[in-house]
């Protein structure tokens, strides 16, 4: 008959404990990385990440709340998974200063039940200055039909600042109707650093445009007008218009004044690509 000896007790448990310390070592190995560098984009300074997993295995590399942050703010989140090589990538505005400390953090248990609360962060360079530029960005009108005055302009209005797309924009008034052909004749863009336009964040605050159209149905009219966008929720947009004849400029159809709208909202935007 078998009887076990001291030794072998202490064979046991020395067995246990090296299969306990595996198990915490391999809890406490569970680890993430974070890579990170930052570029301009459209006058505008992001922070591009990528951050993984410690182990390509499945199950214990796999976690589903990695928490992306810029100087302790969360700005995006992933997840771990096997199918994917346990890595994530995403993008996200920077914050300001000279630089930014970036940092990953695992949020809850990991795949295999080891907990969680692990991170890694790196700092990076911010670019010190990011240009606009100011021909990405365009205008259109939201919300209810715009007001300035007795003017009133339909609704789905867009205005690119490239003149490279065609341009809607109708005026109405009094029983009156100005229609733009589809192409401005000059634009200018502009951004004003004291007019917080945001949101949504654009490269212009201001459009001043020139463009012929017809005025109730008879060609041969010019259009001058301006937009100004005081960010939301519209109150405080402004805009202009000066329609008269191009042949003879002293007729004067229509002459709204730089003023405050009284309906509506102007939305200044980053265009959407085109050639």
């Amino acid at each position: 008959m078998y009887r076990p000896t001291r030794s072998t007790y202490l064979s046991g448990a020395a067995i246990a404990l090296g299969l306990q310390a595996l198990w915490t070592s391999a809890a406490f190995a569970h680890a993430v990385t974070i890579e990170a560098s930052a570029s301009c984009v459209a006058g505008v300074a992001f922070i591009d990440y990528s951050s993984t997993s410690w182990s390509p295995n499945p199950g214990e590399g796999e976690h589903s709340n990695i928490v992306i942050s810029f100087n302790g703010v969360a700005v995006g989140s992933g997840a771990y998974v096997f199918a994917t090589g346990n890595t994530f990538d995403g993008s996200a505005p920077a914050p300001s200063g000279a630089t930014a400390i970036v940092t990953a953090t695992a949020v809850g248990a990991w795949g295999d039940g080891a907990a969680g609360g692990q991170s890694a962060s790196t700092t990076v360079a911010l670019p010190s200055d990011c240009p606009l530029d100011l021909a990405t960005g365009r205008f259109t009108g939201g919300g209810h039909q715009i007001r300035v005055g007795e003017a009133r302009v339909t609704r789905g209005f867009t205005i690119h600042c490239d003149l490279l797309l065609s341009n809607n924009l109708e005026v109405n008034w009094g029983g009156n109707k100005f229609h733009m052909s589809e192409h401005l004749e000059t634009i200018v863009c502009s951004d004003d650093p004291l007019i917080i336009q945001a949101p949504p964040p654009a490269p212009l605050d201001t459009l001043i445009g020139v463009g012929t159209g017809s005025y109730n149905g008879v060609d041969g009219y010019t259009i001058e007008f301006t937009l100004v966008d005081y960010g939301e929720p519209g109150t405080s947009d402004r805009a202009a218009f000066l329609i008269y004849e191009e042949a003879n400029p002293a007729n004067v159809v229509l002459n709204v004044p730089l003023q405050l709208m009284t309906g509506g909202n102007l939305q200044a935007h980053y265009d959407q690509p085109h050639k």
